[in-house]
């Protein structure tokens, strides 16, 4: 059984973690905190980045991209349709939109929330920055508007059907949610699709994951929000 190193509140360790669940690959999970840097992470990842998934022959996989493809390779059901397109085309757009997910949401919005709820936490003396959050506030709904106008015309992020891009996106605004940072009210098509996403198998791990003296936002773990 592979095992992955990761934290929970990470996106792109909740991303690995509903892929494998998708598929129904089980998973040994350890937390670490990368932000600490210890001597054992950067032994095996000198960046000191999550995910790390660790493979039946100790062979550590170190990275997000490294991971989607690897799992892809290895365990994607052959009975059933991956989460990656076959079309070209329909790739290219998931593509599209997992880097709009992974670099200019995570960049603009969830690294900042999370080092100000998250890392500071570890700093003695660090307090979140109210002026740093509320810049990360002003953008998310920038970007939530852009998500309801793409899920005005689609049934999913890409298209008609489901893909790793829908998982990367619902990785963000699971964290986001856990720390109470959107508001469903005026999340309009985009509390829709979330809804239906969040009613999946593959994410009923996560709906049960707690940080120690954190507990999730009300309504975190409801299907029904």
């Amino acid at each position: 059984m592979p095992s992955l190193l990761h934290h929970p509140l990470d996106p792109a360790s909740r991303l690995i973690r509903l892929m494998c669940a998708e598929y129904g690959v089980p998973l040994d999970v350890e937390e670490i905190k990368p932000w600490l840097r210890t001597p054992e992470l950067l032994e095996i990842n000198p960046a000191a980045t999550l995910p790390i998934l660790i493979d039946d022959n100790d062979q550590p996989i170190v990275g997000l991209l490294a991971n989607i493809h690897l799992i892809e390779d290895l365990y994607t059901p052959s009975a059933v349709a991956g989460l990656i397109p076959p079309d070209p085309l329909a790739r290219a757009e998931m593509w599209r939109l997992i880097e709009w997910v992974i670099f200019k949401l995570n960049d603009e919005v969830t690294r900042y929330v999370l080092e100000e709820k998250i890392v500071k936490r570890d700093h003695r003396g660090a307090t979140p920055d109210p002026a740093v959050l509320r810049v990360a506030k002003a953008n998310l709904n920038e970007h939530m508007l852009y998500f309801n106008w793409l899920f005005a015309n689609r049934s999913w992020l890409t298209g008609d059907d489901l893909t790793l891009a829908d998982f990367a996106l619902a990785a963000h605004l699971s964290t986001l949610d856990y720390l109470g940072d959107i508001d469903w009210g005026k999340a309009g098509e985009t509390r829709d699709w979330y809804s239906r996403i969040k009613s999946r198998p593959a994410f009923r791990t996560l709906l049960n994951d707690r940080v120690l003296a954190m507990p999730p936002h009300k309504g975190y773990a409801d299907l029904d929000f």
